[in-house]
């Protein structure tokens, strides 16, 4: 069983920058593939960034592309989310999650893809 803690969350301002991580315990997170995931209120959970077990395959969602970079230190045991020029829509909690197996290109978006989550950590940016 592998459980994640999300920390990193709080509120800035619009134009500002957050660094979120995400710590595993129980387990090593060097051999999953790794996903950001966030939730607004009233809206469905989607897809915001996600990592090959080895960094050298990153997705990324349209909507933060060129703003958040999803980086992992295995050493660690942590994954980040760097989130700049941040802007009132990205407002939502913020999932890291774990999938077991390989990280597919045609499937690295979709929640159901992952194992294991986080609890969350709030991100509210404000304009």
């Amino acid at each position: 069983q592998v459980q994640l803690v999300e920390s990193g969350g709080g509120l800035v301002q619009a134009g500002g920058s957050l660094r979120l991580s995400c710590s595993a315990s129980g387990r090593t997170l060097s051999s999953y593939p790794m996903g950001w995931f966030r939730q607004a209120p009233g809206k469905e959970r989607e897809f915001v960034a996600a990592i090959s077990w080895n960094g050298l395959t990153i997705y990324y969602a349209d909507s933060v592309k060129g703003r958040f970079t999803i980086s992992r230190d295995n050493a660690k045991n942590t994954v980040y989310l760097q989130m700049n020029s941040l802007k009132p829509e990205d407002t939502a909690l913020y999932y890291c999650a774990a999938k077991v197996g390989i990280l597919r290109r045609t499937t690295h978006q979709g929640a159901f893809e992952y194992d294991y989550w986080g609890q969350g950590t709030q991100v509210t940016v404000s304009s």
